[in-house]
């Protein structure tokens, strides 16, 4: 789903939303129809849970994949650097910092 599409069903469900208003308004002042009320409520809700799963589906963010052999590499070249005498508690330091850079966090 592209952008401008994402676009379109956000500007169709705000104006669902607001017909809504008016609907549950006029109904109830036109006489407190139970069915109506219902019924533009239900218009109302199912607007909000097609925003709400576009919005999902359209999301660029993906979670990165763990790799088991990636951390095991970066675990023997903590282990190493540590043997050449580095600070084990700096080096893990630098292992967090690393991943929160490119998680862009």
């Amino acid at each position: 789903m592209t952008v401008p599409s994402l676009r379109v069903i956000r500007i169709a469900c705000a104006i669902t939303f607001v017909a809504s208003i008016a609907g549950l308004i006029i109904s109830s002042i036109a006489g407190n129809n139970a069915g109506w009320v219902i019924s533009i409520g239900l218009v109302a809700a199912i607007a909000a849970v097609v925003l709400i799963v576009a919005s999902l589906v359209a999301s660029q963010l993906r979670l990165p994949e763990f790799s088991e052999a990636r951390a095991e590499e970066v675990e023997r070249f903590v282990a190493r650097l540590v043997e050449d005498g580095a600070d084990e508690s700096t080096v893990r330091e630098l292992v967090r910092a690393s991943v929160h850079l490119g998680r862009g966090l």
